[in-house]
């Protein structure tokens, strides 16, 4: 990526962060965006603060990978110190109690797994009502003309979002309109079961919705409002979803408000 001019973002960095952290109101937020795309100076220091934010985000990457092997090598020692233990003890009780004792407390135990209460984990209620893209139809990719757009989509249908991504960012731009590209890059990110991919999905699907000429700014908008809630920025997330459900020509206004009324998406 070619990077951006210097560029001094001080004058609107205090607002550029309330949008990109969603602290904003639904009304500021609209508001916004129509200044953006009327001010050029304002759009362009949003591109400079998006490329900025992209960048601390791959420092930050580094960082992550560190501490998760870190985090992998303590839990391995854990785990061997705590395998140890158990068998000291087997061998133990195995001496004292003789092996129908031991037989009786893996019947305890079988039986508390098997009755142990569900618990419902963030990924999981966000998966629950996270409505994907159904992707491009074979009509519009014209694979004879498209065929690594094609490819993209193919992927992504069968569940393989990395070489999905890696397909569509061959596509020439003069080839798929750059809304879209920005769209189903975010989607393929998106997708994917990591927080720093759908991090970087955020400023893809964000410059899609804020361009009221696209016909996927309203797509854009409700699947930004899941990688809000997927990041836990609850806040943004819920108003991004609730300009979503007051939108009749938003193809997902029925998701958002069976969303916003199950009470799933927890509040700040």
């Amino acid at each position: 990526m070619t990077p951006l001019p210097a560029f001094d973002l001080r004058p609107y960095l205090e607002e550029l962060e309330r949008f990109a952290d969603g602290q904003m109101t639904a009304a500021e937020q609209t508001a916004f965006e129509q200044r953006m795309e009327q001010d050029a100076q304002l759009r362009r220091a949003y591109e400079a603060f998006a490329q900025l934010m992209a960048d601390l985000r791959w420092v930050a990457g580094h960082e992550t990978l560190r501490q998760r092997l870190e985090s992998v090598d303590l839990h391995l020692d854990q785990r061997q110190a705590a395998l140890t233990r158990i068998k000291r003890r087997q061998r133990q009780t195995q001496r004292r109690w003789g092996l129908l004792v031991a037989l009786g407390a893996l019947a305890v135990l079988a039986l508390w797994l098997v009755l142990r209460p569900a618990t419902t984990t963030p990924d999981g209620a966000w998966s629950r009502y996270y409505v994907p893209d159904a992707g491009l139809p074979a009509a519009a990719v014209q694979e004879s003309r498209r065929p690594l757009l094609a490819e993209a989509m193919r992927h992504y249908r069968e569940g393989h979002y990395a070489p999905a991504l890696h397909a569509l960012r061959r596509v020439p731009t003069s080839n798929l309109g750059q809304d879209t590209l920005l769209y189903y890059s975010g989607i393929f990110l998106l997708s994917q079961d990591d927080k720093e991919q759908t991090q970087a999905a955020q400023p893809l699907l964000r410059r899609v919705a804020t361009q009221p000429e696209s016909e996927l700014a309203r797509k854009a908008r409700y699947h930004l409002g899941m990688a809000y809630w997927r990041n836990q920025q609850l806040t943004a997330a819920r108003n991004t979803l609730r300009a979503v459900a007051a939108d009749a020509r938003n193809p997902y206004q029925q998701a958002a408000q069976e969303l916003l009324r199950s009470g799933a998406l927890p509040r700040d």
